[in-house]
């Protein structure tokens, strides 16, 4: 309802004053506890607005946080990204407590308030609202009688010497009419003149009624407004209210006032201005560059110990700090090539050795004082291992053997897939060419059948 207030633009008919009219005051009562309601439902749906977005701040920073840590990010740069991340479950949180702020607190003060400002009747409406209509019942009744009295009077009156006015129209009609006898037109005027008299007594009656109705009007004035004060002093309770249920509301939308929210968004930009290229690049060339240590390959002497092949139990025993990677691969040109499982074991030399034990191995030679001898046994094994069908699969980068028992190949070539990958990385596999050998694993994938 809007209005301003001016009651200037009120007619008479309309005014606080007429019978009836106070109804508008009362209908006030009522149309206070329904804007009740309605306050509570507006910030009631802004509780779920809140809520909804605190859950969709959760979800997008796990969602992210699972990103920037699998991707290639690195660095404080990285931590500065995650940092956006923890912003946002911290203002989830925040905006999770303004939920439960406007849903709960908010919402039942209003309640409270409500249902002690309005008392429901057995028979419908609110106490309230009928104290009011009866006292502007009471304070009217005594006027409004008056008011009818002086209306039936008024209405007398006019009635009267509208019966005049017509009794002087006949009697002049009359008078100049030469066919009218004298007694007719005597007629006339003896009823213009009864007319006359009977407009005069109406008149003492209507002035005498509103006589006694000016004589009502402050008293009636007095009991309306005595009653009228009442219902703005109830109206002035629920408009202050109001007011501070809003200012308790704008309280706590205003996070930026909140400790908290201004340490997450410091938080924030210290996190980013930590953030360090000449650091992060230092940490890239000392852990993929050439920062890195190198175990540079030395002449060593032979020794039947060093011919031997090492088992597969073996090498998984080997210390991580005597193994060091080889930097033997070709790229292709096709971007990031991975490291390739080829291992150098510092303290007994270097074994290129594939992943079968001495059980295992086809290429099995016994040293024996000197004398390397090859049963029959191999060759049988060498020819079952050619005629053995394999997985297709596909060079997905170039690769150079550095050792007679591995194969060489161009990234697009086709081989078989002889054996499962062991535990250092390597497969079996053979060549179109017939020749078999080993190679990293993940330097292929299978053929699509």
């Amino acid at each position: 309802m809007s209005s301003n207030g001016d009651v200037s633009d009120l007619s008479s008919s309309d005014s606080f004053w007429e019978p009836g009219n106070y109804k508008r005051t009362v209908k006030r009562i009522d149309d206070g506890h329904r804007l009740c309601t309605e306050l509570v439902t507006c910030f009631q749906e802004r509780a779920k607005i809140e809520k909804s977005y605190a859950l969709q701040l959760s979800d997008w920073a796990k969602r992210w946080r699972g990103v920037v840590e699998k991707g290639p990010q690195y660095g404080t740069l990285e931590k500065a990204w995650h940092a956006f991340m923890q912003a946002a479950d911290r203002l989830s949180e925040l905006h999770t407590e303004l939920r439960e702020r406007l849903a709960s607190e908010d919402s039942e003060k209003m309640r409270d308030w409500q249902k002690n400002a309005f008392h429901k009747q057995m028979i419908g409406g609110f106490r309230e609202t009928k104290d009011a209509d009866d006292g502007f019942r009471k304070a009217q009744k005594p006027w409004v009688r008056k008011l009818k009295e002086v209306e039936s009077s008024k209405k007398s009156y006019h009635q009267a010497r509208k019966e005049e006015w017509t009794a002087l129209t006949r009697e002049t009609h009359a008078k100049a009419d030469p066919s009218k006898s004298q007694e007719e037109v005597r007629k006339f005027s003896v009823r213009a003149e009864r007319c006359n008299q009977e407009a005069e007594k109406a008149k003492e009656r209507y002035t005498k009624a509103l006589e006694e109705l000016n004589r009502c009007n402050p008293r009636y004035m007095e009991d309306m407004e005595q009653v009228f004060d009442l219902t703005q002093e109830a109206e002035r309770k629920r408009l202050r209210f109001f007011k501070e249920v809003l200012l308790d509301i704008h309280t706590h939308l205003d996070l930026s006032a909140k400790e908290s929210f201004k340490n997450l968004y410091l938080d924030l930009g210290q996190t980013i201005r930590a953030a360090n290229d000449a650091e992060d690049l230092r940490w890239w060339r000392n852990t993929h560059g050439p920062g890195m240590s190198m175990n540079w390959p030395q002449f060593e002497e032979w020794s039947p110990e060093a011919s031997r092949t090492i088992s597969r139990k073996e090498r998984g025993g080997n210390s991580e700090e005597n193994v060091v990677t080889l930097t033997n691969i070709v790229s292709s040109g096709r971007g990031d090539v991975p490291p390739s499982p080829i291992t150098v074991d510092a303290g007994r030399g270097k074994d290129y050795s594939s992943d079968w034990s001495d059980e295992e191995s086809p290429k099995k030679v016994l040293a024996v004082n000197g004398v390397g001898e090859a049963d029959d046994k191999e060759e049988e094994e060498e020819e079952e291992e050619e005629q053995a069908e394999g997985v297709p699969v596909r060079a997905l980068y170039d690769y150079t053997g550095q050792e007679s028992d591995e194969l060489s190949f161009k990234a697009g070539d086709e081989l078989l897939k002889l054996g499962e990958e062991d535990e250092q990385g390597w497969c079996k596999g053979r060549l179109r060419s017939g020749q078999v050998g080993l190679y990293p694993a993940n330097y292929v994938q299978v053929i699509a059948s």
